[in-house]
This record gives C-alpha cells, structure tokens and sequence, in this order.
C-alpha cells in the first residue's frame, strides 16, 4: 500500500468511527440488546456450561471441516461423543463466510446434520461466523496440509482480508449473517451466537498495522452487530473481549464496544488463575453472564487443575482451546511458528485426546468429570 493510498484509507476509517452514531463513544449501544435481566433469566435456566473449541480431528481449519468434499460427519460425530463421556455440554464452533459463498443450501443442510449429532449428546453450540486470526488470504478447494510440527499452521481468517480492508466489500457479508442466523435464529440446539473472534488481532501477513485492523475491526463488528439484532434471534449475542484493556480509562474501543454491545459477555484468557480472577472481577459489575470461551495452555500456567473449580464455583461457562489433537496440531505451542520442533512436546499446550480416543494425560480427563459431575 504506497502512501497517497493508505492515507486515503486511514482517512476514510477515521471518517466512519467518527460518525454521528458511534460519536467518538463506542459504549453506544445498537438497538437491542437484552437487559440484563433478560440475560440472567437466560443463564438461569441453563446448566454449567463446559466444553471447548471444537474442530475435528481430519480438519485443518474452518473451511475444510464444512466443504462438502472433506465434512467428515463419522469422525465428528464420534469425537462429540467422547467430550459427552466427559460430560461436556456445550462446544464453540468456527464458521466461515465462503462456505455461504460457496453453497449456501449445502452449508445449511450441513450445519443441520452438525446439529443433529450434537443434539444426540445433549450437546448445544455457540457458533463463530467471523474469525481475524491467522492466515488472511482464504481459499476455498482443496486445503494445505500441515506444516510439521507447527501450531494450526493452517487456521484462516474470516473475511478475507481484502473485504475486511474495504469498507464496501464488508457489507457483502450482510447476507451470510443475515442467512446463518436467520435460519436457525428458534433453533434450541444454538446456543449462542459470537459475531467476531478476537476482532483486531493481526499477524505479520494482513500487511496493514495493528492500529488499522482495530478501527477497520470496529466498523465491522458494529456491522455484525447492526444485522444480527435486525434477526432478533432467540440465543443471545456475544463477542468475546481478549487482549489490552477491556474496562476504564485505559479501555481500548473495540474492547467498550464489544462490552458494550454483548448480551452475555464472553472472554479470553490463557494465564494464571491469578490473572483470570483480576480480569473476571474487571468485567463482573456488568451484570451478565460470563463464559470464558477460550482459556487452557498448559506451559502458559492455564490449566484445568486450577480454572475448571474456579469456573464452576461461580457459574463461568468454560469453553477451552481444543478437543482431538488432530491437524490444527494446537497441542504445540505458539512459538513453535518461532522455534523448530522436530518431536511433539512433552508438555501439551492445548488439547486433550488423541486421535485414537486415548487421553494425553488421563488424570486430567478423569479430574476434568470429576468436577463436571461433582454436584
């Protein structure tokens, strides 16, 4: 991008977060959000939600477990049925805008046979239409295989980011939301919907700077916002606060906004138990209910030993990163993009079977039911 362009650009950004709407003061809400007491009388009526973040084993990212060619329902199916023995409830689940692209009908029709499944382990799905992590350049087809060794060397982000980066093109997306939701907008077995995954985040790749993906982030996500409540689904509306400062002055935008904006406010942390109970206490005079909808890295000192009790304890819904350590190979660290690994380490960073069903460490999984069950 020469600089006559990207002055252009950063011009038109500041332009739109500068409208008459948002005011400079992204705590605006977008008509609709539930009260808070819509939102508790909606918590209370369900369980300890636990589970994780659920991609099958035989996919690399979103794409390739939901293209027609490679939607492996057998190995989903029983990989759902292992978390059921574990007691879980409830997993998070990535969707991808250019699967509607592709053939809406078909993704449709398998997001209903998807639900299906689940539904005969009791379990209940918050789903994630947009993702800004990892690879910024999507393609639909035949996907890559994994770099060896390498942490989910293959995850793409959602949109595309020449759509992300064109305030025009962003608005093609209205009709994926407007799709998705509307479809399934009554459906008991949604859970939840998350509009945005970590909206903001950038790697090396998006060639834009970080700064610019936030405020081009915001202008999306306020969009996501702006056609989901247009839907008026039954499950509530979420998108979950990550990194920097998420309340007071210090607060960046993106992180008010989301706050601002979410029905039940949802949260990332892969840190300690310490850190986790600071960043809770920041955001629990909201009101609403909480879900930490990724935690879990263990030589990050995040771990089921000591969130899980913490978690249950007060009602956090629990949603860790990873299930079947499969071709995302998350059970490596994030450094291992930095540092060559030549051998699985012995410490795992996320995940908790294998593929073939056996756990990597099994007083985990049986500390993990216990706690479930444990009434």
């Amino acid at each position: 991008m020469n600089l006559l362009v990207r002055f252009v650009f950063i011009t038109l950004v500041m332009t739109l977060l500068n409208d008459s709407v948002i005011a400079g003061n992204s705590e605006i809400t977008i008509p609709g959000q539930w009260t808070v007491g819509k939102a508790e009388k909606w918590y209370a009526n369900q369980p300890w939600l636990v589970g994780t973040n659920f991609t099958p084993s035989s996919a690399i990212n979103q794409l390739e477990m939901w293209q027609p060619e490679t939607f492996d329902l057998e190995t989903i199916s029983r990989e759902l049925g292992w978390s059921a023995e574990m007691g879980m409830n409830t997993h998070r689940v990535f969707l991808h805008d250019l699967l509607w692209q592709q053939d809406s009908e078909g993704l449709i029709k398998r997001i209903d046979q998807f639900l299906a499944v689940a539904n005969k382990y009791k379990i209940r799905i918050m789903f994630v239409l947009c993702d800004s992590v990892w690879n910024p350049r999507p393609q639909l087809g035949i996907q890559p295989d994994p770099k060896p060794h390498v942490h989910n060397s293959g995850w793409v982000q959602s949109p595309h980011i020449d759509i992300l980066t064109d305030i025009k093109k962003q608005n093609t997306l209205e009709g994926y939301y407007k799709g998705i939701i509307g479809r399934f907008k009554d459906d008991p077995r949604v859970l939840i919907w998350d509009l945005y995954n970590e909206p903001g985040n950038r790697n090396g790749e998006d060639g834009i700077s970080l700064k610019e993906k936030e405020d081009i982030g915001l202008i999306m996500l306020r969009k996501m916002f702006i056609w989901a409540r247009e839907i008026n689904p039954s499950q509530p509306l979420t998108a979950g606060v990550w990194v920097n400062e998420w309340v007071g002055p210090k607060a960046t935008e993106i992180n008010r906004f989301m706050l601002a904006n979410s029905d039940v406010i949802t949260f990332h942390g892969y840190h300690s138990i310490d850190r986790m109970k600071e960043r809770v206490g920041s955001i629990k005079p909201f009101g609403r209910p909480l879900l930490c909808t990724e935690f879990m890295a263990r030589t990050a000192d995040s771990t089921f030993q000591e969130h899980l009790p913490y978690f249950k304890a007060n009602k956090i819904g629990s949603y860790n990163w990873g299930f079947v350590a499969g071709k995302i190979q998350t059970q490596y660290p994030w450094e291992s993009w930095q540092k060559e690994y030549t051998a699985e380490p012995e410490i795992w960073f996320h995940d908790i079977i294998r593929p073939d069903g056996t756990a990597y460490d099994q007083d985990e999984v049986d500390l993990i039911k216990s706690i479930i069950v444990e009434k």
